[in-house]
């Protein structure tokens, strides 16, 4: 049996599963997920080795209508990665009838003239019985001539089936990445920033998620690992927020964060967390560049 091995970008507007569906692939936390729209921002890999293949995932942010320099970026990086990669991803939220987005996406493949693509219809629990003829026949016509699968992120449904489907359409050849223990090139400072904005994600609301980077400005190994991190905010007004009351809301997101960085590095971690402001830093290159956003 011939071993196969090439880049799949993973692709789709935000918010449908793209982040989720890749870190059950690979089998571990690659990319931070929330339930909030545009939490990727960066191109992310994600290898996954299989008996046959091995699969390099680029997690892609999602395709939307960008407001600023920084969502101008994220756009371009997934359009970016499609033309480089051997076969797409295409993730849908199969419960919403298609959006502009979701065409926006199909015109992006047509234009490239990209065939080599897989539909996973996610959120396959969310879809109502009235509506999986309906749905499917919408899509279908939408992403003609991909191929087509219902999947579920969060339970792994489906994902045998769905890499069955994605292996043919790489070519044949031995893997990129020899060591099978490798599955991302982030660094620990990368993932362990990535992970703390998470915990911000998931603790406030409004406009405060977009406007949130992470610097880590400190990283001292040791029997205790050191870590100084700084959550970026673009207004004075959001700095108090994020803090909270005698400082719970930074000290609660500082626990949840410090416990998963510890799982990731298998040791001790002592982690002080700061809030600065940065007016309008979505919007400024040197700032983009500063936090390794471009």
């Amino acid at each position: 049996m011939s071993f196969r091995c090439g880049i799949v970008a993973v692709v789709g507007k935000p918010n449908v599963g793209k982040s989720t569906l890749m870190n059950a692939i690979v089998g571990q936390k690659v990319a931070i997920t929330s339930s909030r729209s545009q939490t990727t921002r960066k191109a992310i890999l994600g290898v996954a080795n299989l008996p046959n293949a091995q699969i390099v995932f680029r997690d892609t942010p999602g395709i939307h209508d960008p407001k600023s320099k920084l969502g101008k970026a994220m756009v371009d990086t997934a359009f970016q990665t499609i033309p480089e990669a051997d076969a797409a991803l295409w993730v849908i939220d199969v419960s919403r009838p298609a959006s502009d987005e979701d065409k926006r996406v199909a015109q992006a493949l047509k234009e490239l003239g990209f065939e080599r693509v897989v539909v996973a219809m996610n959120k396959m629990d969310r879809l109502r019985p009235e509506y999986v003829e309906s749905r499917f026949a919408e899509y279908g016509e939408l992403s003609a001539p991909a191929q087509m699968i219902y999947t579920k992120a969060l339970t792994g449904e489906n994902i045998k089936e769905l890499l069955e489907l994605l292996v043919p359409l790489l070519p044949e050849g031995p893997p990129m990445y020899e060591d099978p223990d490798f599955y991302t090139d982030q660094t620990m400072r990368q993932i362990a920033g990535e992970l703390i904005r998470e915990k911000v994600l998931s603790h406030t609301r409004e406009e405060i998620p977009h406007s949130v980077a992470v610097v880590i400005e400190e990283w001292e190994d040791g029997e205790v690992t050191h870590i100084g991190a700084a959550i970026i905010v673009e207004r004075e007004s959001q700095k108090p927020i994020l803090i909270g009351k005698k400082g719970a809301m930074l000290k609660e997101v500082g626990t949840l964060a410090r416990k998963e960085i510890e799982e990731m590095l298998g040791g001790k971690v002592f982690l002080e967390l700061f809030v600065k402001v940065r007016e309008h830093w979505r919007d400024n290159t040197a700032r983009l560049r500063e936090f390794d956003l471009l």
